[in-house]
């Protein structure tokens, strides 16, 4: 058992380093890049929520949900869940006057989770927390010319948990989970003027690293013969990072590109080589009903007081934020999980639907999102496994203010594996 652990351990790290996830998106030129969904593709499909908890499927955004891992399958000692995803995102950005297409394929997470004892169960991976990603150029006619600025920006951070959830009573679980989050950011801009030799750049550069909790509490007691309510409630604690930061600044042929002169800004005398970034604490509220492993219709409204949020060093003029809110809805329908006659009544159907204020202005205007999920989660064999496939349409930004609209279409793939560590020996 040690030893599968190690290997697990030491796969999760390395495949989360080495695939960095990515974005082309525009706006990850703010705050700390382009956040992320921190959730299964099961529950992505349910427009995001996570209300919903059962005992074969990891919920990423609910650490409650851990205590209910095994809960109903017969001989759970030893039930260890697997669970994984990636995803291919295609983006159309469109501004007043242009229009372009990109896409961007990644690692969305990947975790184990596993029954410890009754009511108890744990579990810890790693997933992308935010990605940067942009490309921007902004010509405009000056006194002396023509002046292009061009923008660039890469990296993202990482996070690893750890999270528990316990079963305190029949139907009343809590959980917890640490989150560490580290990374770099780092962007470039690059200026040059019409028929002049040399241009200038201004590198920046920011190592981050710190923690949040995320803490949950659910109580589903059932209602009516097998339907049951499903309420939850999870403080996501303000994220206390720390920033190492690094500056130059110099200039560059514009013919050949080559550095001609380079120059390291003394932050310190600023108070900008170390920052710090304050996350805001995010509170989510759930509701939902059903009947298990049957169907099930749930929301969810999330808060965030986002106007308290600066990156001293990595801000810009024009951007600002106010408290972000989200709402979610989703549904799920298996028309019969222990049919043998007919697969397809076996397969679980989810749809969903969000609407996302993100708390950012941009030119004074409001940086939206919404976006119609619905997927499907295919049974392996007659096991509890399953693989599932994910769908998603949405539209974030404005042509308005010169800014970039976003619609993209994101097509996920998550597999979610359950099998034993513990198997006793029998002789015969």
């Amino acid at each position: 058992m040690i030893r599968k652990i190690v290997i697990t351990i030491v796969y999760i790290t390395t495949i989360g380093l080495y695939a960095q996830d990515g974005t082309v998106s525009p706006y990850s030129f703010y705050g700390i890049g382009d956040l992320k969904n921190n959730s299964t593709v099961e529950n992505q499909m349910m427009g995001g929520i996570g209300v919903y908890a059962d005992s074969i499927h990891i919920n990423l955004k609910n650490p409650a949900a851990f205590g209910k891992l095994g809960l109903e399958v017969m001989d759970r000692e030893g039930l260890v869940t697997y669970t994984a995803g990636v995803s291919n995102k295609q983006f159309t950005l469109k501004s007043f006057t242009a229009e372009e297409e990109s896409s961007i394929t990644s690692l969305d997470y990947l975790a184990l989770g596993f029954s410890v004892g009754k009511g108890l169960g744990m579990g810890f991976g790693i997933m992308p927390y935010s990605s940067v990603g942009y490309n921007l150029v902004d010509d405009r006619t000056e006194t002396g010319g023509s002046l292009t600025n061009v923008y660039t920006g890469e990296g993202g951070l990482t996070r690893a948990f750890y999270s528990i959830g316990y079963e305190i009573v029949k139907d009343l679980s809590i959980g917890a989970t640490v989150n560490f989050n580290f990374g770099t950011l780092e962007s470039e801009r690059l200026q040059q003027i019409e028929d002049v030799q040399f241009g200038t750049f201004d590198r920046r550069s920011s190592r981050v690293n710190g923690f949040d909790f995320n803490y949950a509490l659910n109580y589903t007691p059932l209602i009516k013969g097998r339907q049951r309510l499903h309420t939850s409630v999870r403080v996501n604690t303000q994220g206390n990072l720390v920033s190492k930061n690094d500056r130059q600044l110099g200039s560059f042929s514009v013919a050949s590109g080559v550095t001609i002169e380079e120059l390291e800004v003394n932050l310190a005398a600023q108070n900008l080589e170390n920052t710090e970034l304050k996350i805001p604490t995010t509170t989510t509220l759930g509701i939902g009903y059903g009947e298990d492993y049957k169907w099930f219709v749930g929301a969810e409204y999330s808060f965030q007081e986002m106007s308290s949020f600066e990156n001293a060093f990595l801000g810009s003029a024009n951007v600002a934020y106010e408290d972000a809110s989200s709402f979610a809805f989703g549904a799920f329908l298996t028309p019969d999980h222990d049919s043998f006659t007919s697969y397809l009544k076996r397969v679980t159907y989810r749809a969903g639907l969000r609407l996302d204020k993100t708390g950012m202005l941009v030119n004074d205007v409001d940086i939206n999102n919404f976006g119609i999920t619905f997927g499907l989660g295919l049974p392996l064999g007659r096991s509890f496994s399953n693989l599932n496939l994910g769908f998603e349409f949405g539209r974030r930004g404005t042509t308005r203010a010169d800014l970039i609209e976003e619609s993209y279409f994101k097509f996920n793939v998550g597999l979610s594996l359950n099998d034993r560590w513990f198997q006793k020996r029998k002789i015969n």
